[in-house]
């Protein structure tokens, strides 16, 4: 099942590649962020966590679960990344950092995808060398792998196949990250 999107003439070309497989639909999707967002809220109620979107990828899981989250929390981001438009994942970059201390705070990383878990597990090494008391980690995504990631994430939407998937959050050459569902390649 293909989805649609709507650019006009002057973009056909960002059309969705036609070998793009749909693996989970945005009603899989929504009922994802529920269930995460359900046990988030069971888990971080009381301690005002400081949620650090991981971007680019991050920035749309997390603004599909900070709206279910029912407790006081703060919101920063942390940029970095293994793929940087790559569908292969290299050195970490560096890109940016918090603008706020994480000296003593709670923190919940969300992030689009557990791959390898490299990248991940780099930004929980990263919050608790900076002082965090608590580190916590959500990903919509988790990819089906042979073999184990370097770090599990503590809440995860949604499993996939190992290939490459694109849409909510993820992209392809930087493309498609708008998409509600989740396609592989």
């Amino acid at each position: 099942m293909k989805e649609e999107i709507s650019h006009g003439p002057a973009e056909d070309w960002m059309a969705l590649p036609a070998t793009a497989e749909l693996i989970h639909d945005a009603a899989a999707v929504n009922r994802a962020y529920d269930q995460m967002a359900q046990a988030i809220n069971r888990d971080w109620a009381g301690t005002e966590p400081l949620i650090l979107s991981v971007l680019l990828g991050g920035l749309i899981p997390a603004g599909q679960l900070l709206p279910r989250l029912l407790f006081p929390l703060q919101l920063e981001s942390i940029h970095a990344t293994r793929y940087g438009g790559s569908t292969r994942g290299g050195k970490l970059n560096w890109i940016s950092e918090p603008r706020v201390s994480l000296k003593g705070r709670n923190i919940l990383l969300i992030d689009d995808i557990l791959d390898e878990g490299i990248t991940l597990k780099a930004l929980v090494d990263y919050c608790r060398e900076k002082g965090a008391e608590r580190v916590g980690t959500a990903v919509l995504v988790r990819k089906q792998r042979s073999q184990s990631p370097a770090m599990e994430a503590d809440y995860v939407g949604l499993e996939v196949p190992d290939r490459y998937v694109f849409g909510c959050g993820m992209d392809l050459d930087e493309y498609h990250r708008q998409l509600t569902g989740i396609y592989a390649i």
